[in-house]
């Protein structure tokens, strides 16, 4: 599970967005509209749906976007155009703020009630039989003793793990994908690096991280601010 970067910002992603949208990849023939429906055969076609499932992705995790499609599109195709704007940018930027102080206080009450969640969890769960507590919060429970060696903060590794929120929502997981991940020690997340310093290759543990050793309060994609998470980590081998 690797380290979190900033989100970004609705404005910024909008700004990508059409800088992308006005460069050569975005060129739009005015004169006719079409929609595909078929397949996707040639490159602009690729490219272009390529885009735009990007930018659909990044909008739908948002924290405070309700998104308007047809304003939405109404906005594209007026860039597309190259027409002027309907709204004057000042009323745009007001908007824009708007939403981060929504998505801000969205996002710091998830974050209280989240680590509240992940509080009660980890103090019930160091008492359950074979979980062992560390010293940063970290807990593990050895479900298949490995006899190999141990890596090293700068050793690369491959594992398979299968990632979950408390409720058992599944959010990123090698297994469903049937491919081991390859990454290095230190390039993951706290409980992660401190986990696998401790497995011997072939072992397999069960492993609930604090939101401290995780992701905090600024949270990651669709894990949000001060969530507890759990994975099965396997460590297969030492690279």
């Amino acid at each position: 599970m690797k380290k979190s970067s900033p989100l970004l910002p609705v404005c910024l992603l909008v700004a990508g967005l059409s800088a992308l949208l006005l460069s050569g990849c975005g060129k739009s023939d005015n004169s006719t509209k079409t929609r595909t429906t078929g397949k996707l055969e040639s490159v602009d076609q690729r490219a272009s749906y390529g885009i735009g499932y990007s930018v659909g992705a990044n909008v739908s995790r948002q924290r405070g976007l309700t998104l308007d499609q047809a304003a939405f599109q109404a906005g594209l195709e007026d860039a597309l155009a190259k027409a002027k704007p309907r709204l004057e940018e000042n009323v745009m930027e007001e908007a824009f703020q708007a939403l981060d102080q929504r998505a801000s206080a969205q996002s710091s009450e998830a974050a209280k009630t989240n680590l509240a969640a992940a509080t009660s969890y980890l103090e019930k769960n160091r008492t359950r039989a074979g979980v062992t507590t560390t010293a940063s919060g970290l807990q593990y429970e050895v479900l298949k003793a490995g006899t190999g060696a141990k890596p090293a903060a700068t050793s690369r590794v491959s594992v398979h793990y299968h990632g979950t929120l408390l409720d058992g929502t599944v959010f990123d997981s090698s297994v469903e994908r049937k491919e081991p991940a390859e990454f290095a020690v230190n390039g993951v997340i706290p409980g992660w690096t401190e986990a696998l310093l401790l497995m011997p290759v072939g072992s397999k543990w069960k492993l609930t991280i604090p939101p401290a050793n995780a992701y905090g309060p600024r949270g990651k994609g669709d894990i949000s601010p001060n969530s507890a998470l759990i994975f099965e980590v396997e460590l297969l081998a030492i690279k």
